[in-house]
């Protein structure tokens, strides 16, 4: 995994899938508010006037030349659960980001497993 400090100089540069393809734009960074560390990113994605931002894991990601790839394919990010690029994402709705990746969530009800940088 990176630094959380290399990732956020990211921001801007295009998302693609594990064969390539562009999914979009890095928006934010999500850390893990238990460990700090980078956890969930979001990706730009749609047309201009209709744009929306989808969570996408880090786990397994690598940079590239001008590029962050996932580890998930780009239909696969596209479906994810997503926000208004000027939204937030509600506490309420932490659990299905994590479920939606099949991943382990395991906040509090009155903690917040993810932290935006």
């Amino acid at each position: 995994m990176f630094a959380i400090e290399d990732i956020r100089e990211w921001r801007g540069h295009d998302v693609v899938d594990p064969s390539g393809s562009r999914i979009g734009e890095l928006e934010a960074v999500y850390v893990d508010t238990a460990t700090d560390q980078p956890s969930f990113a979001t990706v730009k994605v749609g047309l201009p006037t209709r744009q929306r931002l989808v969570f996408a894991p880090l786990a397994g990601a690598a940079v590239g030349p001008g590029h962050l790839r996932l580890a998930h394919d780009k239909k696969e990010v596209k479906g994810a659960p997503s926000i208004g690029t000027d939204g937030e994402l509600p506490a309420s709705e932490e659990q299905a980001v994590f479920e939606y990746y099949d991943l382990p969530y395991g906040a509090a009800p009155t903690e917040r497993r993810l932290g935006r940088r």
